[in-house]
């Protein structure tokens, strides 16, 4: 816990084996209170190894996306109760240890999500992102910004935080099962009037993290302008997206806890860990 608010730690996996001990060794387990892994029907052993290392663990029988496998995330977070919802990716591309940096952000009252900026203070090139896909983020966050009317540094990291208000406030159900899902919740959030606080975090690009290709980057930044597009004229009333379409104050507080999974997921079982 962090000033008495009870943090959990999400990880979307998917054929994370070579790297989860790595990132889960480096997790402050002295302020975690759980650390959840959905696993989107991975073909490495990735399951046995999060239930060796203690996770909560959740797999789906069929390969949902990266967005939906978020969903299962925030849903399995807020049923334990979690105050604080931080997501670390499995891969080791994002560094664990600002867990407690950016959960304090909100645990102390300052914002309502935090983001871990791969662009702050840092050479992103130097560190080993590819120079596409820095020239690709600057030109799509500059549009965002002009779009959204924000001045985030980013908004395609895969290292952020929100409180359960925030989090159970919006209808992140409604969003894409795929990548874009990251810039959709994020839409929600500034809809809903969310303090955006920003954390520099130095990332590693190497062979074992994950990274979607050349076809699918291209896809993603065209769901970015989409979505950009969206909340532009769904805020002057020219278009209705059903997604954007929310009033926070109308939307279901944070659920009671509930340890039973959705009847579409499989929590795995102890005894079957080792066969997965």
């Amino acid at each position: 816990m962090i000033n008495a608010n009870r943090v959990a730690v999400i990880m979307p996996a998917y054929n994370a084996e070579v790297t989860l001990a790595r990132t889960v060794s480096e997790l402050d387990r002295s302020v975690i209170d759980d650390i959840v892994l959905v696993d989107d029907a991975s073909t490495d052993q990735t399951v046995p190894l999060a239930r060796k290392l203690g996770l909560d663990t959740i797999r789906h029988e069929v390969n949902k996306g990266y967005g939906g496998n978020q969903k299962t995330c925030y849903r399995r977070a807020l049923e334990l109760g979690a105050d604080i919802i931080v997501m670390v990716h499995p891969d080791y591309q994002y560094s664990p240890r600002l867990v407690p940096a950016m959960a304090s952000m909100i645990a102390y009252g300052e914002y309502d999500m935090a983001l871990g900026s791969r662009i702050l203070a840092q050479n992103s090139i130097a560190r080993g992102m590819p120079a596409y896909k820095y020239v690709s983020n600057r030109f799509l966050t500059l549009t965002e910004n002009i779009l959204l009317g924000q001045k985030l540094s980013e908004y395609h990291t895969g290292l952020r935080a929100f409180s359960s208000e925030l989090l159970s406030a919006l209808p992140f159900e409604r969003n894409s099962d795929d990548f874009v899902f990251d810039n959709q919740i994020i839409a929600q959030a500034i809809t809903a009037g969310a303090r955006i606080g920003e954390v520099s975090c130095p990332t590693r690009y190497m062979e074992e993290a994950s990274s979607i290709n050349l076809r699918r980057s291209v896809k993603y930044g065209f769901g970015v302008l989409g979505t950009s597009a969206d909340y532009w004229l769904h805020r002057r009333g020219l278009r209705r997206c059903q997604y954007l379409d929310f009033n926070p104050k109308d939307m279901p507080g944070r659920p009671e806890r509930d340890n039973a999974p959705a009847a579409d997921e499989v929590t795995v079982p102890e005894s079957a860990a080792g066969s997965a």
